[in-house]
């Protein structure tokens, strides 16, 4: 058997990735960024530091907001240029799904709510 037959028979294991994957250090990076972005708002909730509960959930909310963006910049390596722009389309369409099927479940629960029977008037019924 020729050597250079099974030269030619030989997989490119690369698949084409032209940006880079992280480093050691942007991982860390990423992972201390996650946990600060963690600990403040457990911390916040703990220590009850805000005067109301609506500040400390849209406080958290937007911490939360923060972290998924450190999350995709550093662990899923997402921008504008990877894939021709693929991965962009992909989370812009998971972003409208996810907000179609959270308002979605909103309304109706909150429709469902306004239907109700009020309890007075159950306590009547046997």
């Amino acid at each position: 058997m020729n050597t250079d037959t099974h030269a030619a028979g030989a997989h490119d294991h690369h698949h084409g990735d032209s940006h880079a994957h992280g480093t050691f250090s942007t991982y860390m990076l990423g992972f201390v960024l996650s946990v600060v972005l963690t600990a403040i708002p457990f911390w916040l909730v703990m220590s009850g530091a805000l005067p109301s509960k609506q500040i400390t959930a849209l406080v958290i909310m937007a911490f939360a907001v923060v972290q998924i963006v450190v999350h995709m910049i550093y662990f899923l390596h997402m921008n504008t240029t990877s894939e021709n722009g693929w991965s962009m389309m992909a989370l812009i369409f998971t972003i409208v799904m996810v907000v179609i099927a959270l308002s979605g479940s909103l309304w109706v629960m909150n429709h469902l709510n306004s239907n109700m029977m009020p309890i007075h008037q159950m306590t009547g019924m046997k």
